[in-house]
């Protein structure tokens, strides 16, 4: 088990990263299953509106950049947490889980977002 959950856990960063950095279509082709149900409200549901949101994406932002600061793995779900640098230098956490089929193929998906402040209440970072 653990095995599997460490192979989900590259498999999704591997997945994120490739569409983030330009080729969203491989990204879907090496690592979603017959389906992908889509929750982010911006994006279409299934593989076709995952494609057509990045490929946007990265045509208006092709400088951004990302880097994944932990990868947790349970069950059927992995969840990255990430520190997003856009043009700008407007930065962002996000947080995505992705639910995985038997095949070790993503499912589904869901994220959310929150801009980094300039200021906060308190010294702490938010990774």
């Amino acid at each position: 088990m653990n095995e599997i959950l460490e192979q989900n856990k590259i498999n999704a960063i591997e997945f994120y990263k490739m569409a983030y950095e330009g080729n969203p279509k491989k990204a879907t082709e090496l690592f979603v299953g017959s389906e992908y149900i889509q929750h982010n409200p911006d994006v279409k549901d299934g593989v076709e509106g995952f494609v057509e949101y990045f490929e946007k994406m990265n045509k208006e932002y092709p400088d951004k950049s990302i880097e994944f600061v932990r990868c947790i793995a349970q069950g059927e779900l992995v969840a990255l947490h990430t520190h997003q640098i856009w043009p700008g230098n407007d930065q962002y956490v996000t947080m995505d889980f992705f639910r995985f089929d038997r095949n070790g193929k993503i499912v589904e998906h869901w994220d959310a977002i929150q801009q980094i402040p300039e200021k906060m209440a308190h010294a702490n970072t938010m990774f």
